[in-house]
């Protein structure tokens, strides 16, 4: 242990990359995924950098800077390789983990306590799938860390103000350029609260001009892309924010409390993450009050914001999910320092319970996974499990064994070695999950039209993840509201099962045939996930 406390920053990037590199390839594209790899490609094949699409129709919802990230990584590795259009993200998760790393360090002088927050952080359950996820969160908030670790040295160091808040400014712009003001309401909002209530504002006179500095550029660098789209695309730019701003009070509404099981998203820290939000106890157990009452109030600051907000998702929660990682560490650290000694029952059971749970499964997923999986299990899979069998029974010995000794210290990187195992071993697993017989990708529909040499058209709206399978854009018939006929003499078009009664009667003078379904749901037809809107029927069309 005496070596990974000598080299804790190469600890926690050897961590970051196993945690959020390691086999990026190994699950399906998502919906959020495939927005943002549809505008990367047209970027790359159309040249919409600037007045960014998705199915070439206008998309402006989001700005495009993490798009533009991902068609870079596409463009020098090809748009073919998911490793390559996940690898920002991925790079994005460790600039999170390591500025807040840097960002406690300072705040603490306590290099151990750093490194903790760091580990728990990137082992998070709601970090770790935004560091693999390719969408819009995981780089507006890492940005706005790093502006928020220079805001920090602006605040508290009284030498290169000027410095740190063009720095704060750059990176400030990079976040709003990447998910809009998202991450200064739920990340940098809570941030200036907690700090004004527990360190105060000191020498502000001094630091009025600098900010005003911090303003101007943050608002230049943010807002350029806005002006840019309003000046040249003002009709679909309204529209957009219209149905953007409705969404905030009338889509996904949840009441206030939505959201106060927050902590049950840093998934094996659950336990430990709610202990430390116990504030009367432990308040005075950690080595740096100051410090602990900052990401307690940072945290619940985000929460109430968040909370405010009527449009709830539980992904929203990550802003959250990042001090609360910093303030579980306050409680990880007591743990190394006094848990031998500990008497109380009160005290030493919930330790017992969150750690003796993930040695447990450790010990019988052996046993516990080969019934769930032993059906899909065939060739290297078989390769894959034995490695993901033996490591997490190790681990799990090991950390049974230490948890005797009451030695918390190896426990717990134990646990972020069970993590890194999981992803290293269990992710190349993932595809044995699908098993849906009639699975059909959309890139098939690419066979069936240089056979017949017909053009196909989505007939309603249209599903992300099937347009960037198929490989370029479909056109649409439907336009605000109505259906316009193609004017070819026989052409396909693609149809969901909500459209279906509404594309017979709209067609019904014409010679309509079933070709094919393509489904591209992991599971079967009649399973729980099996999802309608991946799915597509396509119909041969002809005039009579």
């Amino acid at each position: 242990m005496k070596l990974l406390n000598k080299h804790p920053l190469l600890l926690l990037t050897l961590a970051c990359v196993g945690v959020f590199f390691v086999n990026l390839d190994a699950i399906f594209v998502n919906i959020m995924e495939a927005r943002n790899f549809i505008t990367a490609r047209e970027m790359i094949v159309d040249g919409n950098w600037l007045l960014t699409t998705m199915n070439g129709e206008p998309r402006y919802a989001k700005p495009p800077l993490p798009t533009w990230l991902t068609a870079l990584s596409g463009l020098l590795f090809g748009l073919k390789s998911l490793f390559a259009l996940r690898l920002p993200a991925a790079i994005m998760g460790l600039v999170l983990v390591l500025f807040s790393y840097k960002f406690l360090q300072n705040l603490t002088k306590n290099t151990q306590y750093a490194l903790i927050s760091g580990l728990v952080m990137v082992t998070s359950f709601y970090i770790v799938t935004a560091g693999r996820d390719a969408n819009w969160d995981i780089f507006t908030h890492s940005f706005m860390i790093v502006c928020i670790y220079f805001l920090y040295r602006f605040f508290t160091s009284e030498s290169s103000k000027f410095k740190n808040v063009l720095l704060a400014a750059l990176f400030f712009g990079c976040s709003f350029m990447s998910k809009g003001p998202v991450s200064l309401y739920a990340l940098l909002l809570p941030f200036l609260i907690a700090f004004g209530v527990v360190y105060k504002y000191k020498n502000f006179k001094s630091r009025i001009l600098p900010l005003l500095v911090f303003l101007v550029v943050s608002f230049l660098l943010s807002g350029w892309w806005y002006w840019y789209t309003y000046t040249f695309d003002p009709e679909t730019v309204a529209k957009i924010t219209e149905r953007e701003t409705s969404n905030w009070t009338g889509y996904e509404t949840k009441p206030f409390y939505y959201y106060w099981s927050f902590f049950t998203q840093s998934g094996v820290w659950t336990i430990p993450a709610f202990i430390a939000l116990l504030y009367p106890y432990l308040k005075n157990r950690v080595f740096h009050k100051k410090a602990y009452q900052f990401t307690f109030w940072w945290t619940m600051a985000s929460v109430i914001l968040l909370s405010i907000i009527p449009e709830k998702k539980v992904r929203y929660l990550l802003p959250v999910i990042i001090p609360l990682a910093m303030n579980t560490g306050f409680y990880i650290e007591y743990l190394f320092r006094r848990f031998k000694e500990l008497k109380d029952k009160r005290e030493t059971i919930p330790v017992y319970v969150n750690f003796g749970l993930i040695a447990l499964i450790g010990i019988i997923f052996p046993v516990g996974g080969y019934l769930f999986l032993k059906d899909q299990l065939s060739g290297s899979y078989w390769v894959w499990f034995a490695l993901l069998s033996l490591s997490l029974f190790i681990i799990g010995v090991v950390m049974f064994r230490n948890l005797r000794r009451k030695a918390i210290q190896p426990v717990f990187y134990f646990t972020i070695a069970f993590i890194i195992a999981v992803i290293s071993f269990g992710m190349p697993l993932a595809k044995t999950l699908t098993v849906n017989p009639e699975y059909k990708g959309l890139s098939k529909l690419n066979d069936w039209q240089a056979e017949t040499n017909l053009k196909v058209y989505e007939f309603g709206g249209f599903s992300p993840e099937l347009i960037w399978d198929y490989g370029k854009a479909i056109p649409r018939l439907e336009k605000d509201g109505s259906i316009k006929i193609p004017p070819e003499a026989q052409f396909g078009v693609l149809v969901a099962e909500a459209d279906e009664g509404e594309f017979k009667k709209q067609f019904e003078g014409f010679s309509i045939e079933k070709v094919t379904r393509y489904d591209m749901n992991p599971q079967a037809l009649g399973h729980r996930t099996h999802r309608p809107r991946l799915w597509r029927d396509l119909y041969l069309v002809s005039k009579k």
